[in-house]
């Protein structure tokens, strides 16, 4: 711990009290390394603020002592966004312990909580008023509003209800300079000038600290149905979502998996089976919900099927017969990652294209890595109706992990994102950048890249905030 850090601690005990500063090394490490195992950092102590007035307190104090700060809630980041560098210089700012949930607006449909308030627990909460907040992602027993909001989180029915930005009607920050901007108001038409709060959203905590949001909320489900569908081909999957669309507005996902991806959810998880008897090239996956009693999207899902059955559109499909059924069919998509990640290294992407050049994309780009990578094998799998594919190439069986990033991880990387900004795409759909890709920033525009850099100095002139992520400050 350095001098500055050292006389920050000493400033900061009377405001955040014993259980406000841990210095403990054991108790520090948990939060040093990302999600994934990649990236390891080093931070002498957490802080960890219990309310919005703590907030202030602390950034006032590091912007006094020039110690950075990161921005940490649940540690989910994909990209190691909230992983601290390895030189020890900052410390980590933690959310954890700002958890309430403020208020539930049971007549507006409006949530305001704060920003280490756990996703599962606000869907709790929400679904106690007769209400539902419609951002569902596998992580929703880690990840804090604050660090959805910070990353413009996704999900799996973005589809219906747009990403974090779409569903934030406001937002409480603490600026690098210690001032609040409290955006709260949760107002639905606002014009005057500027939209902080939006700026924030996706900045991953570059800009400040997202302290609490106001969240809209969706009325609560009468009636939901899963399906489970076999198909030829990703682009089958979009004729199917397309004839879905066209007959109903209650499609909330639609996910897409080869079969290979689906092999290994199975492989992974003790007891599971796969939801069709037969062999199918791809799968996809679909929900559809409704707030109306009246309303029977089993009915719906079962016309739409069968005539795409008769079509020639699809090859197979089952609808559960029982929610233990369908939370099989989603815990099958949910367990993908880990299932793919249990099978050796894969240097793995979060990329979107537009959503009619998604089905070619995923197979071409994936014969396409295949051919240059000799040994490697590419494969996506992902959320069909918003153009968000999860793009993994994974290294030959009994490669070394670590040399096969080393040697490989970059190169393979570039290749992809050049695939990527070829189709119109974006190398980050609903991740971050992070460190991961901050390097990869430089394929936008000079334009836009030299504006991030003009919003980063004009609110962070000290680069304090989250160093080494989204952007350098020169």
């Amino acid at each position: 711990m350095n001098a500055a850090q050292t006389a920050l601690l000493a400033a900061l005990r009377p405001v955040l009290g014993d259980r406000g500063i841990v210095t403990d090394p054991d108790l520090i490490a948990p939060w040093e390394i990302d999600w994934r195992r990649r990236f390891h950092g080093h931070a002498p102590a957490i802080l960890a603020p219990a309310d919005t007035a703590q907030v202030q307190a602390v950034l006032r104090a590091a912007g006094e002592h020039r110690v950075p700060l990161v921005p940490q809630g649940g540690n989910s980041s994909m990209v190691g966004g909230a992983t601290p560098p390895q030189d020890g210089a900052a410390l980590i700012l933690s959310t954890r312990r700002m958890n309430h949930i403020r208020r539930i607006d049971a007549e507006g449909g409006v949530a305001v909580a704060e920003a280490g308030v756990i996703l599962g627990d606000l869907h709790d909460a929400a679904e106690a008023q007769g209400w539902r907040f419609p951002l569902t992602l596998g992580a929703k027993g880690n990840a804090t509003v604050g660090g959805l909001a910070s990353t413009n989180a996704g999900g799996t029915q973005v589809l219906r209800f747009g990403t974090m930005r779409g569903l934030t009607l406001g937002i409480e920050a603490v600026l690098p300079d210690g001032s609040l901007h409290d955006g709260l108001s949760a107002l639905k038409k606002d014009n005057r000038g500027y939209d902080l709060g939006q700026l924030l959203i996706g900045a991953e905590g570059t800009l400040g600290v997202v302290t609490a949001a106001a969240l809209r909320l969706a009325p609560a489900i009468a009636g939901h149905a899963t399906a489970w569908v076999g198909l030829s081909d990703p682009a089958a999957g979009l004729a199917l979502l397309r004839r879905l669309q066209a007959a109903s507005d209650m499609i909330e996902s639609f996910e897409i998996l080869p079969a290979e991806s689906l092999a290994a959810a199975v492989a992974h998880l003790p007891g599971a089976r796969a939801p069709l008897e037969g062999a199918h090239p791809w799968h996809v996956l679909i929900e559809a919900v409704t707030g109306d009693p009246a309303v029977d999207p089993s009915a719906m899902l079962e016309a739409q099927l069968g005539r795409a059955l008769a079509d020639g559109v699809i090859a197979d499909a089952v609808i559960a017969a029982s929610d233990a059924q369908a939370e099989a069919f989603w815990l099958l998509r949910h367990s993908l990652s880990d299932a793919e990640r249990a099978l050796g290294p894969a240097v793995q992407h979060d990329i979107a294209v537009p959503v009619d050049a998604m089905p070619r994309f995923m197979v071409e780009a994936a014969a396409a890595c295949d051919a240059r990578f000799p040994g490697t094998h590419a494969s996506g799998f992902g959320h069909l109706g918003d153009g968000n594919i999860h793009f993994h190439v994974r290294a030959a069986p009994g490669t070394d992990r670590d040399r096969f990033y080393a040697e490989q991880a970059a190169t393979i990387t570039r290749f992809v994102h050049d695939l990527v900004t070829a189709a119109g795409g974006t190398i980050s759909a609903e991740h971050g950048i992070g460190q991961m890709k901050r390097d990869e920033l430089a394929r936008l525009s000079p334009e836009r890249v030299a504006a991030i850099r003009a919003i980063k100095r004009a609110l962070d002139p000290h680069g304090l905030f989250n160093p080494g992520k989204l952007i350098a400050c020169a």
